[in-house]
């Protein structure tokens, strides 16, 4: 990834602000996206830290990856579910910069989403979840089990409802294309890729199994996880272990 100076950025926030002012696009609302939920305490929780080893090789996760659509139903742990979002955009850099997918630019317009249901993970309620990578935390921003809701707007592939954990990679483009025009959808979808692969790979080092799933509804699953309009859905993963 390049080397980024004080310069660099602050060039890039100009070119953002611009970008926003322009297209009637609010750069705040990036940021503060989430804040009516922090003050509700109860809605927020710290993760478990992420680890930088483990005991499967790289080579032995990239041999192994498979896609399934059938999980069993044991629960995930805290520290399992916390690494895969770590994977998939937890912050790697010295000043808390650098994410663990590559982004063009280090714009970083991607979310991750949770949508777990009752005991599917240990020490969470039924719900669905944003992870913020600075502070490796989530925000609870639905309540409920909304795994069926989300398979039938897939599709109705049932078979989704069944993972402990659906992940949901979304790109909110605003924040890519300020710098490279409508160049910067494509480089927020290929980050998408970057994404779902550290996904799969992560969980296979954990001893876990992954599915894919493009087919959806974009508008179904936005409704039905109560995600911002803005934030596009990519991809959704569901994770958990193998039948």
């Amino acid at each position: 990834m390049e080397n980024i100076t004080r310069r660099d950025l602050l060039a890039r926030a100009t070119a953002f602000l611009a970008a926003g002012a322009m297209s009637g696009f609010c750069p705040l609302r990036v940021t503060r996206s989430w804040a009516y939920n922090k003050t509700r305490k109860e809605r927020n929780m710290k993760l478990p830290a992420a680890r930088s080893t483990g005991e499967v090789s790289l080579e032995h996760a990239i041999q192994h990856r498979r896609t399934i659509r059938s999980f069993d139903s044991a629960a995930l742990s805290l520290h399992e579910w916390a690494q895969l979002l770590w994977s998939a955009q937890g912050i790697t850099g010295t000043g808390g910069f650098k994410r663990a997918a590559p982004s063009a630019g280090a714009f970083y317009p991607m979310d991750i989403y949770s949508a777990i249901g009752k005991d599917t993970v240990e020490g969470a309620s039924a719900g669905v979840y944003h992870y913020e990578p600075k502070g490796h935390a989530v925000i609870r921003v639905s309540e409920g089990d909304l795994r069926a809701g989300l398979a039938r707007a897939s599709l109705s592939q049932m078979w989704m409802a069944g993972a402990p954990v659906n992940f949901v990679i979304t790109a909110e483009y605003d924040r890519i294309t300020g710098k490279y025009g409508r160049r910067g959808i494509r480089y927020a979808m290929i980050e998408a890729g970057h994404i779902g692969q550290n996904l799969f790979l992560q969980a296979e080092a954990l001893g876990l199994r992954a599915g894919i799933v493009g087919a959806f509804d974009d508008k179904d699953v936005g409704r039905v996880l109560g995600l911002p309009k803005t934030h596009e859905p990519l991809l959704i993963m569901p994770v958990g272990y193998g039948r």
